[in-house]
């Protein structure tokens, strides 16, 4: 992800400091803040343990602002699984083979300013933050000021809608889990920094599920017959992170990754059409 000038200076990309930005409140941008009613220990901490909040109607609540507890998942997506067992199509591991050791970092979309897509943006090191509406469930991504719906209304995607970096994402209730499917990409991303391809057939299913206060599991499924054989899965775990609030993030504005980076320019790969 590009070095770029962001307020307050920060740049988010080592483990160390993501861990220095759970440990630590990070309101010095706003004065006269509301205390937030959260669940305290017997020594009076916050207790990240705790059951996770639930809105009047007994549903759990989401609503929060969240930071991937492993950012490697940003790097590899796959981090879980034997290298083998990634479905790939002959056209697919080639290319990954081709980028995996880094020598095509600059043709990576989100080095060049260009949207992470859906899933990477997840696991990217910077917090998002969800809010709840009547029809949605908005996320607001520190990471590159972006943004997402997720409709509840019951509406579908058009399959003729307009291709986008990020798709476009409807979201359902099973139980405790929050199931979102995420249709419409561009077939530009890289799932990851590795450089795993997707194209205009992925369909994405991320399912959050709040296990406590503080912390949250989000399982990934790809299913993208343009590039793979099969489904599969990915999963993360993302933590609370009170006392914060999305920053500014323009990636664009000093970005000092690209001219350091191996490789050429950002090139859209050429993936084979499949029949349906």
């Amino acid at each position: 992800m590009p070095v770029a000038t962001k307020a307050k200076g920060r740049l988010a990309i080592s483990a160390t400091l993501v861990l220095s930005l759970l440990a630590a409140p990070l309101l010095a941008q706003w004065t006269n803040v509301p205390e937030t009613e959260v669940p305290l220990t017997a020594e009076g901490q916050l207790d990240p343990e705790a059951p996770p909040p639930r809105l009047p109607s007994g549903r759990i609540d989401l609503q929060g602002i969240w930071i991937p507890e492993d950012v490697r998942y940003l790097r590899n997506l796959a981090l879980d699984m034997d290298p083998e067992d990634v479905p790939y199509q002959p056209w697919a591991k080639a290319l990954f083979d081709e980028r995996k050791d880094g020598s095509h970092s600059r043709e990576d979309p989100d080095a060049n300013c260009l949207p992470q897509g859906v899933p990477k943006v997840n696991f990217a090191p910077n917090p998002w933050k969800v809010i709840e509406t009547p029809i949605s469930i908005v996320i607001i991504y520190e990471t590159f000021t972006y943004w997402r719906q997720i409709f509840t209304d019951g509406r579908g995607v058009d399959p003729n809608a307009l291709p986008t970096w990020m798709g476009y994402s409807t979201g359902t209730w099973e139980g405790d889990t929050f199931v979102v499917e995420t249709r419409g990409f561009n077939g530009k991303a890289w799932l990851d920094q590795l450089g795993r391809p997707s194209t205009d057939q992925l369909h994405v299913t991320e399912r959050f599920t709040r296990t406590s206060f503080g912390s949250m599991t989000l399982d990934v499924t790809i299913d993208d017959p343009g590039a793979y054989t099969a489904p599969w899965l990915a999963s993360g775990v993302v933590h609370l992170q009170p006392d914060w609030e999305p920053l500014e993030f323009i990636c664009g504005e000093n970005n000092k990754d690209l001219e350091n980076l191996p490789g050429g320019n950002f090139v859209v790969p050429n993936a084979p059409v499949v029949s349906q």
